[in-house]
């Protein structure tokens, strides 16, 4: 089946074109997804950050408190490695699992970190980037869920360059502050167009 990475930063519209893919057919496998599952309560990291991590970052409700850990993560550059170390390898099991179960036209990873893993590229066949400047990010992220500004730069930094992820691209969804949602979507029809035609 054809794997495609789609990946772009914070606020970029990933999740959108995701949901457009998934309704034309595609499988669509978001690793971010799978991350707040295994953090919600009960979830199979809960144990585990609670071990390393102590019972602080933890809500009443039993859910990683995402804010806590990364105001955590963000002030001990040393502690990010030690949760990545927690989650990546059950992430990377649900994947593979969520992916043997895929009956779509094709695969569509969604990867935030895609560039930056250094684990993805050989994984699929095609890597899809949605492009977007970085204060319209700002902008989105900060309307979206109410972040400082100073925590979104924060994780700007943390992710990987426009540049770096562009040199990496087969396919570029220009999604800027100017770009409309009806561009967006003849965007991404042509490359899932293109697409089809590569499934064998």
């Amino acid at each position: 089946m054809l794997k495609i990475g789609l990946t772009g930063g914070i606020g970029s519209g990933k999740t959108k074109v995701a949901d457009l893919l998934a309704g034309w057919g595609a499988s669509v496998i978001d690793t971010d997804l799978i991350a707040h599952g295994l953090t919600a309560p009960g979830g199979r990291a809960i144990q585990p950050i609670v071990d390393l991590f102590g019972p602080d970052v933890i809500e009443n409700t039993g859910a990683l408190d995402r804010q806590k850990m990364r105001e955590l993560v963000f002030s001990d550059q040393s502690r990010r490695p030690e949760l990545e170390a927690i989650m990546h390898p059950l992430i990377a099991d649900e994947v593979l699992a969520q992916a043997a179960r895929a009956t779509g036209l094709y695969l569509v990873f969604v990867v935030p970190l895609l560039v930056e893993s250094g684990r993805w590229l050989d994984r699929v066949d095609r890597v899809c980037v949605v492009d977007c400047d970085q204060e319209t990010q700002i902008r989105r992220v900060q309307a979206r869920s109410g972040l400082s500004l100073e925590t979104v730069q924060h994780i700007l930094n943390a992710q990987a360059t426009r540049e770096q992820r562009l040199v990496v691209a087969d396919d570029v969804l220009i999604n800027s502050g100017q770009t409309s949602l009806a561009d967006l979507e003849n965007q991404v029809l042509v490359l899932h167009k293109g697409w089809c035609k590569l499934v064998v």
